[in-house]
């Protein structure tokens, strides 16, 4: 199948060939949005190019709130055993800080989120049965990856009379380019680099160079 999809758009290249120069440029336009609308779909749907799932994100800690109390474990400062924290009543600050009173302290301490070294179950005594539903900072973004990323607004689409470009534009590219690639990049400005797996942003299917070649045969069919 992928041998005689080559030899398709072989003739389809000879094809592209005997337009205008005008046409090319219309036609090109049409495929590039086509294309960049077929990725965003793919990219909401989580799948890689050849249909498999997005790995997953790491498994996230477990849900805190301000209004409530956390437990926690925190390296000490003299370098021995982490030590257990009960927070109340903290805020986050610049930087993933968070900013409480600390129970057995007794007072306000901060603390750096990615140094935690593992979320305890908060003490029936310090629980606060009027906190709500606790909920994850960022829950809701994190429900499904990529997709502000993936909106028109970053992933885009561009053509001339020689081709089409779909891609991502801005800042955000460098950010697609380490989820492409599988690279190392920080989750946070004070955090260690860690290795991201690799997730296709970008990638033609099968379905879509075969979508492409029907907007071409469609479009010279009606030129005839």
């Amino acid at each position: 199948m992928t041998d005689e999809l080559a030899e398709v758009e072989r003739i389809a290249g000879a094809l592209l060939r005997s337009l205008s120069s005008g046409e090319r440029r219309a036609l090109m336009r049409r495929m590039g949005r086509s294309l960049a609308e077929s990725q965003r779909s793919r990219i909401a749907a989580q799948r890689q190019p050849d249909g498999s799932a997005f790995a997953p994100r790491k498994d996230k800690a477990p849900p805190v709130s301000g209004r409530g109390a956390a437990c926690f474990l925190y390296p000490s400062g003299g370098g021995g055993e982490p030590r257990r924290v009960i927070m109340k009543s903290f805020s986050w600050g610049s930087g993933r800080m968070m900013t409480g009173f600390d129970i057995e302290a007794g007072g306000i301490r901060s603390f750096e989120f990615d140094k935690i070294v593992k979320w305890l179950p908060v003490p029936e005594e310090h629980r606060n049965a009027g906190g709500g539903r606790l909920r994850r900072r960022g829950e809701l973004r994190r429900r499904a990856m990529f997709r502000r990323l993936a909106s028109a607004r970053f992933l885009r689409a561009g053509a001339d009379d020689q081709g089409f470009w779909v891609g991502f534009s801005g800042k955000v590219s460098q950010i697609a380019g380490v989820h492409q690639f599988g690279l190392r990049d920080k989750p946070s400005i004070k955090a260690k680099a860690v290795p991201y797996p690799r997730r296709e942003l970008l990638g033609a299917t099968a379905a879509d160079r075969e979508q492409l070649l029907d907007m071409l045969y469609t479009h010279i069919a009606a030129s005839a």
